[in-house]
């Protein structure tokens, strides 16, 4: 059988009292730590979270902004490309405009010129057929 002496009950009092004393000096502020370390371990997880959240939105954002812009810049690109066809078609007109008639007046000054040099080869031919009878009926 089982025998309690006073030892046994010095003993369970000092354990009794060692678990008291480790239960305030070490276990309870182990624990208040680890409470400590795991909310604050959730606060950052949630505070990441939210910051993850706020990335997504932000990014959508940017690309909003973006998609924005880019129709902007290619509705800007169309229509400078058309005005830029259109300031081509009509330097491209007047161009054509100003050689139909700068190549008018030049077949207007040859026809001219042409006219002159027949009158000026006409009187020539009358001179020369005029000398050449001279020189036939001299002869």
């Amino acid at each position: 059988m089982l025998e309690l002496n006073k030892w046994f009950f010095a003993q369970l009092a000092n354990f009794l009292l060692l678990l008291m004393l480790l239960n305030i000096i070490l276990f309870k502020p182990l624990l208040r730590i680890f409470k400590e370390r795991d909310a604050g371990i959730n606060g950052a997880l949630d505070s990441a979270k939210a910051m993850d959240k706020e990335k997504d939105g932000i990014m959508a954002q940017i690309d909003a902004k973006l998609s924005d812009g880019r129709t902007r810049a290619k509705t800007v690109f169309e229509d400078l490309s058309k005005q830029g066809i259109e300031i081509q078609k009509q330097a491209l007109t007047t161009a054509q405009n100003e050689a139909a008639g700068l190549n008018k007046s030049a077949k207007d000054e040859l026809g001219s010129a042409v006219e002159k040099a027949r009158a000026s080869l006409k009187s020539d031919v009358e001179s020369f057929s005029k000398q050449i009878v001279e020189k036939l009926v001299k002869a």
